[in-house]
C-alpha cells in the first residue's frame, strides 16, 4: 500500500501543478473588464482610443458618494466625473445627450459601467446637467477632448 501512495503522490502533484498553471495563465490573459462584442455602442474610429462613441449612459450617486474610485480618489457625486471601461484616468470627455442636445464635460476617474448595455456611468452632477434624472439613462455621444495619463 505504501508503494501505491508514494507512486501516486507525484502524479497528483503534477496534476495540481498543471491545473494551477492553467488557471494562472487564464487569469493573466483575460481582460479585467470584458466588454460584450454585441454592445449597442457604436465606435466611429478604427484606432483603439475612439474619437466618438454612441450608446447608453447611466449615473451613480448617493450609494457611492465618499467611496474610493478606481484611480484612488474619493467619489464626489457633485463633481463632473465619470466611469469608463477603458479610457485612461484623467481623460476629459464631452458627453452629449442625444435626446435633448445638452452637453457636459467630465473627467474619467473610475471604471465601469458594469452593465454591458451601457458605455459610461456619470456622476450625479453630470447626469443632472444632461437632464437624465427622471429616466436614469440616456442615449449619449462621447467625444474625447483630452486624453488622460492614468494619473489621479
Amino acid at each position: 500500500m505504501r508503494l501505491t501512495i508514494r507512486s501516486g503522490l507525484p502524479r497528483i502533484l503534477r496534476g495540481l501543478a498543471v491545473v494551477s498553471v492553467a488557471c494562472l495563465l487564464g487569469c493573466a490573459s483575460s481582460p479585467r473588464f470584458k466588454v460584450d462584442d454585441e454592445s449597442p455602442s457604436r465606435v466611429h474610429s478604427s484606432n483603439s482610443a475612439f474619437e466618438v462613441q454612441e450608446g447608453i449612459a447611466s449615473y451613480y450617486a448617493e450609494k457611492f458618494h465618499g467611496r474610493t474610485t478606481s484611480n484612488g480618489e474619493v467619489f464626489d457625486m457633485y463633481k463632473f466625473t465619470a466611469a469608463h471601461r477603458s479610457l485612461p484616468f484623467g481623460t476629459k470627455v464631452r458627453v452629449k445627450n442625444l435626446e435633448n442636445g445638452r452637453q457636459v464635460i467630465v473627467r474619467i476617474n473610475d471604471r465601469g459601467p458594469f452593465k454591458l448595455d451601457r458605455i459610461i456611468d456619470l456622476s450625479y452632477a453630470a447626469a443632472k446637467q444632461l437632464q437624465m434624472m427622471g429616466p436614469g439613462t440616456a442615449k449619449v455621444q462621447l467625444e474625447i477632448i483630452e486624453m488622460g495619463d492614468n494619473a489621479n
